[in-house]
């Protein structure tokens, strides 16, 4: 009896020890993980409206009022260069061909898309992953928001980019993912422009 007393005790240390092990170790890498999650945020905000040179994330009130029931949109961003209001930068949650993908796309406040950025992905390699390449993404910089964006093999005109060969299911994912920012900064967004916002 005493003999399983005594075991169950050291049982008890070393578990006590090891979790106390894990909480500390969680808690220092969660922080640095987190500034490392934060920083690639920013840099990804850069790269997609490269004309602003802070931003300010939209509380979730203001997220409501503006996206409504469109969920998949999980973050908009207003773009400064100075104290100058010059975009948007909004992330977007889709279905892809692998699972969800998320991506975030720049729009200027004279309404022309900036750039997007495919930030997190399951796609198959070589074919919906070829997302992250810049011929894809590229295409759609500069395509003016107030008409629908649409993926062909060869764009020639101003509304279209180009599709992704053999991954349907991703192309159409982003396109109709970027079409719905479109249309929310259209509906709810490009009619702040001359108005001051707070900041």
């Amino acid at each position: 009896m005493n003999e399983t007393i005594k075991l169950a005790l050291i049982l008890f240390i070393i578990t006590a020890v090891a979790a106390s092990v894990l909480a500390i170790s969680n808690s220092v890498t969660s922080e640095r993980i987190a500034e490392a999650d934060r920083l690639a945020s920013e840099r990804a905000k850069m790269e997609v409206l490269d004309i602003a040179e802070e931003f300010k994330q939209l509380d979730e009130n203001r997220l409501k009022e503006i996206v409504g029931d469109n969920t998949n949109i999980t973050e908009i961003n207003e773009g400064y260069k100075g104290s100058d209001l010059v975009g948007y930068t909004f992330n977007i949650e889709v279905n892809g061909y692998g699972g969800p993908l998320t991506f975030m796309t720049g729009i200027s406040k004279d309404g022309k898309i900036t750039g997007i950025k495919v930030l997190v992905h399951e796609e198959t390699p070589g074919l919906g992953a070829n997302s992250t390449r810049p011929f894809f993404t590229d295409s759609f910089k500069g395509k003016p928001v107030d008409s629908e964006i649409t993926a062909v093999r060869e764009p020639k005109a101003d509304n279209e980019v180009q599709a992704l060969t053999s991954a349907t299911v991703t192309t159409n994912a982003i396109v109709d993912g970027v079409n719905l920012i479109r249309q929310i900064y259209s509906e709810k967004l490009s009619n702040l422009e001359g108005m001051e916002v707070e900041r």
